[in-house]
């Protein structure tokens, strides 16, 4: 693998959590999101060559995935409110504005979702990238749907409080 190569998934690693939180926001629900998420993927590597590195990558992520929605809609995905260009400048800002600090946040929560039990991170999984309600999880798991409800408040909790202690540990703020 040459060394712009190296490049391109380098800062593709390390943008791809906000892009991905950012394809979501424009295109609401998990499915969407990763389809989109994987275009606009071979997108930056396919077009990496025309990148100033002299510029931030994140930015020029973001339009590139900004487009892959707009394609996706245009294909007949259907979103659940398209946001107005004006919305969709200032998601990409906040996003573009999200320090390192949020961005190792991020790093924390994967590692703290690692660390949890099976069936916590099922739970997690089937919510949060299966986009399934605590209803349709409660039928899946054989359990009641306010035990569903209240073991995912828990597990935020946790979450919550193991990215805290991380963060900390690294010198961050909590």
């Amino acid at each position: 693998m040459d060394q712009r190569t190296k490049q391109a998934f380098a800062l593709w690693t390390a943008a791809q959590p906000a892009v991905s939180a950012f394809v979501h926001a424009l295109v609401g629900n998990a499915a969407l999101r990763d389809e989109v998420l994987q275009e606009t993927a071979v997108a930056v590597l396919e077009s990496f060559g025309t990148y100033d590195p002299a510029r931030p990558f994140l930015p020029w992520a973001l339009t590139i995935a900004r487009r892959a929605a707009a394609d996706a809609r245009r294909r007949g995905a259907r979103f659940p409110v398209p946001l107005s260009e004006a919305a969709q400048d200032s998601l990409a800002a906040a996003f573009e504005q999200a320090g390192s600090a949020d961005r190792a946040r991020l790093d924390h929560l994967t590692d703290c979702i690692q660390a949890l039990p099976a069936q916590q991170r099922e739970l997690c999984d089937l919510r949060y990238r299966g986009d399934l309600k605590p209803a349709r999880i409660a039928e899946l798991m054989g359990l009641h749907p306010n035990t569903v409800a209240k073991s995912l408040q828990r597990l935020r909790e946790q979450l919550r409080d193991c990215i805290d202690a991380r963060a900390a540990g690294d010198g961050g703020t909590a």
